[in-house]
């Protein structure tokens, strides 16, 4: 009961304080599994999709208040389809991965987006993880390797110096700690979308496999803000 009403609360325009805080005790909530039965339908994943601006196609990230909401409203759908078959069956349903791809896009354009980068990141490593309909549909229909590529090259500022290869540079300094985690997340949905591509037919996989295989040294020759997360990137 608890869950609906914090969840009937949102789905009413409410202030961002009020958002956050409903959000912030939703996600605490939401790590109970057997919380979760009851308030896991299709109507509260959309409300929590429109909060994460996953309902829009082409509105772009530009109210920079909001961007606590979004990162709070990714939190939760993390939570809820962690724990839940049937949210999982949902994300499905309702085009999640998609909907992921096209903010993570939105994300490029915005500097302060890298909250909301890093948790639509992991929520793609999930989905990818736990239902393989979806890992087959980030492979073929949406691009998810160039996607996923894309972001990982972002989070390491990756430099060109040829093709293929990427500018080493030795006094560079070590990755923030945001940028590691936004790196991991996008190198862990990397590895579930690329788990079942031994055969690589077209021209295009092949430039696509060998530019990551090029970012993919850069990241081994990449420190991040601690030894600890130095290793974990590795």
């Amino acid at each position: 009961k608890l869950c609906e009403g914090i969840l009937n609360i949102l789905e009413k325009d409410t202030k961002t304080s009020c958002q956050v805080a409903c959000l912030e005790a939703l996600r605490i909530l939401s790590r109970d599994k057997k919380v979760l039965v009851p308030v896991t339908t299709k109507r509260n994943m959309q409300i929590l999709m429109k909060l994460a601006k996953l309902d829009t196609v082409e509105d772009p990230l530009e109210r920079v208040s909001e961007y606590p909401v979004i990162v709070e409203a990714l939190k939760c759908l993390c939570n809820i389809i962690f724990n839940s078959s049937v949210a999982q069956k949902l994300s499905l349903e309702l085009n999640l991965a998609a909907m992921l791809c096209n903010l993570l896009q939105k994300c490029k354009e915005q500097q302060l987006a890298d909250d909301i980068k890093c948790f639509d990141l992991r929520l793609l490593f999930l989905l990818s993880l736990l239902h393989t309909d979806i890992r087959a549909q980030l492979r073929q229909e949406l691009q998810g390797v160039q996607v996923l590529t894309e972001a990982l090259e972002s989070s390491l500022s990756v430099r060109w110096t040829e093709e293929y290869k990427a500018a080493e540079d030795r006094d560079r300094p070590p990755l923030s700690l945001q940028e590691t985690d936004c790196a991991i997340e996008a190198l862990k949905a990397l590895f579930n979308v690329t788990l079942d591509s031994w055969n690589v037919h077209s021209k295009n996989e092949s430039h696509q496999f060998r530019y990551m295989a090029a970012i993919l040294r850069h990241c081994l020759l990449t420190t991040g803000p601690t030894e600890e997360k130095t290793e974990e990137l590795h």
